[in-house]
């Protein structure tokens, strides 16, 4: 009897929070659509910043095109095809301004949100893209075929071949030409490295040049086309978007027109009496107050569907897709799966050209119309060579890329142009001496090569924590099994504050440099620290799957406090059903960590936020609440019940891009569904 007095009592204790939260939950939602107005207006902010750097590029007259107008770049395209004879290092140099142009472009693509990029637009930036990137790679044959035909006149001494190298900070160039053609040379090193190849004796013997092409971008990996579902939500959202604003101005100016009509009549019974400057006063009055409430009515309107749209659009960020990619054949590579790191390494033996020879004072070389010609190995018919084994694959030894982490030995797959896509087959024999960063492998037909990585080889996360470091300033630590990587975030920039790999410091060129959240995201893959899932992730990675949501919402109210308390993972998450998420905080106003933080646990559930009674040490999961709390619809209001005075003025006082960029960062690594 007493125990169901106590679970009557406390049955009706719980009714009455829930009547309470009832009652206050449309006051306190109102009050949050007000904070989580720093959205919408981080946007505004974004698309002026797009629109000035248009300007900006109008007004520097540095001579170089703007992307994203197409008769600029289309020209700039006509013009370099025009020239011709480049050496290598002009190309080299040229490539640099290139190279920008692609990532602007490829920025353009991923900042731009779905909603304001047009089909027509993708189309024309991807084509841009393409065109540059095949244009670049043929002036690199063309500039090498000049190289090789004074490849006679630039042999070396001692060996009697020609051997060039030229490193540049994005292209790393070897070419050796067998002028001697002496069958006992096999062995081909590069300038006193370990890079090169072991060549067959019919290669030793033949009219040929060897090329390793070490670009440290990929253009050979497609590129990634923008979903279907993703067009036809853009399309919809835009659709609706122009919906609403019709609606409204049509409202708007019926408004106007009878307002217009009242104030004629009002004024039409004015007493003549009055002076005349008195009306010319109250007319000014009337059309002030005309003008001015609709542009309010505008403004808000515009507001509330942007809010919308960005609200779409973060969902969207942390969308499962519904379907596994495509079936892949045996040893193709599954780009969703694994990812390129280091570049691409374009292995090629070329035809020698003919070489320049002096005559009477001039050089005299005859140009093939056919230009820069593969030799093809092994070739297409072998009826004239004796032995099965004279055409062995080749042995070849590559440099790892300096600034890439490999947490695994590596994987080295071919590019099939065939089939326009990396596959593993016909590679044998790889070792990898990781001190050295050097891979060898053997190699049945040369092509382009690259190396892969699992993308998801850091996830699950371990844990994670978000730190208060400042106004406007948090310091985000994800663990994973490998490593720590700390980000720092203020405003609408990212920083990468430090790696620790097994618990040792690791140094990266990327520490220190302030980025915008998707130019450091894009640098962090690039550099093989791949922590932010995609939508086909989930089928590779066993996640703790939570409501997408629910865990939009709780990632906005956690940027929304972020910079005056601190979160952390809590194992009570991955106990919670799918549509709940726990997080562990505690107020958190000075720069340093606390030496014995005394955490408190949060549940939310879309609707509802709760003080748990359970702590990271309890040996059980309760919902139990922690006594003397409430419920409240908002993690914001849960934790206004016992922050400080100080605390709340920190939270009300955050900059709105420094909220976006932290709730832009959550939603990237969605470290609610990963951890």
């Amino acid at each position: 009897m007493e125990r169901l007095e106590i679970q009557r009592i406390e049955k009706e204790k719980w009714h009455q929070l829930e009547a309470k939260d009832l009652e206050r939950r449309n006051e306190e939602l109102e009050e949050l659509y007000l904070l989580e107005g720093c959205f919408p207006e981080a946007e505004k902010l974004k698309r002026d910043t797009r629109l000035l750097s248009q300007w900006k590029h109008y007004i520097q007259c540095d001579g170089s095109p703007d992307p994203s107008i197409s008769p600029e770049i289309n020209t700039f395209i006509s013009l370099w095809k025009e020239e011709t004879n480049e050496t290598l290092e002009e190309v080299i140099a040229k490539s640099k301004l290139v190279l920008n142009l692609i990532d602007k472009l490829k920025l353009i693509l991923l900042e731009t949100p779905p909603y304001d990029l047009e089909d027509k637009n993708i189309i024309q930036y991807q084509g841009s893209i393409l065109e540059l990137q095949e244009l670049l790679h043929l002036k690199f044959n063309i500039a090498t075929e000049i190289l090789l035909r004074q490849a006679s006149t630039l042999a070396d001494l001692d060996s009697g071949n020609m051997e060039k190298v030229i490193q540049d900070e994005n292209v790393t160039l070897y070419v050796w030409a067998n002028l001697k053609k002496n069958p006992r040379y096999k062995s081909v090193r590069f300038s006193e490295t370990q890079i090169g190849f072991e060549i067959p004796r019919i290669l030793a013997t033949s009219d040929i040049a060897l090329r390793l092409l070490h670009t440290h971008y990929d253009h050979v990996t497609p590129l990634c086309p923008v979903p279907t579902s993703l067009q036809e939500h853009t399309a919809t959202v835009t659709h609706f978007v122009k919906d609403e604003v019709k609606n409204e101005e049509a409202a708007i100016s019926k408004e106007l027109q009878e307002e217009g009509k009242q104030r004629e009549n009002e004024s039409s019974s004015v007493q003549e009496e009055e002076t005349k400057f008195e009306e010319q006063g109250d007319s000014e009055v009337q059309m002030s107050f005309v003008q001015e409430e609709p542009e309010a009515t505008k403004f808000e309107l515009e507001m509330k569907l942007l809010s919308e749209t960005v609200l779409s659009a973060q969902l969207l960020l942390i969308e499962n897709a519904n379907e596994k990619p495509c079936f892949f054949e045996d040893n193709e590579v599954d780009l969703c799966q694994f990812t390129t790191l280091g570049g691409v390494y374009h292995l090629d033996i070329l035809e020698l050209p003919p070489q320049c020879k002096p005559m009477k004072g001039w050089m005299i070389v005859e140009i093939l119309k056919e230009g820069l010609q593969k030799y093809i190995y092994p070739p297409e018919t072998t009826e004239d060579v004796e032995t099965e084994n004279a055409f062995p694959p080749i042995e070849v030894t590559l440099e790892v890329q300096e600034n890439v982490i490999f947490f695994e030995d590596p994987v080295v797959a071919r590019w099939d142009a065939e089939g326009k896509h990396w596959q593993t087959d016909g590679i044998s024999n790889v070792s990898y001496k990781s001190e050295e960063r050097l891979i060898t492998f053997s190699l049945e037909t040369f092509g382009p090569v690259t190396l892969i990585q699992d993308s998801h080889i850091n996830m699950p996360f371990q844990s994670w924590e978000l730190r208060p470091l400042d106004v406007n300033k948090v310091l985000l630590t994800v663990t994973t099994v490998f490593t720590e990587i700390q980000i720092q975030i203020k405003e609408n920039l990212c920083m990468l504050a430090s790696i620790k790999l097994n618990n040792k410091k690791h140094s990266s060129i990327l520490e220190g440099k302030w980025m915008t959240p998707i130019s450091f995201i894009c640098a962090l893959k690039e550099a093989g620290l791949n922590i932010f899932p995609s939508g086909h992730s989930h089928f590779y990675v066993v996640i703790n799957y939570k409501d997408p949501l629910v865990e939009m919402k709780a990632y906005r109210q956690l940027a929304l406090l972020s910079s005056a308390f601190a979160f952390g993972w809590s194992k009570w998450n991955t106990v919670c059903n799918s549509k709940k998420v726990i997080v562990k905080l505690k107020e958190h106003l000075t720069e340093e960590p606390t030496q014995k933080p005394n955490w408190t646990n949060l549940m939310f559930s879309g609707d509802r936020a709760q003080r748990l009674k359970i702590n990271e040490n309890s040996e059980a999961f309760s919902e139990a609440l922690q006594e003397e709390t409430e419920f409240h619809s908002t993690l914001y209001h849960m934790v206004k019940d016992f922050a400080s005075k100080k605390a709340m003025e920190k939270i009300r006082s955050s900059n709105c891009q420094f909220i976006d960029s932290v709730c832009y960062m959550l939603l990237s690594t969605r470290l609610l569904s990963y951890s």
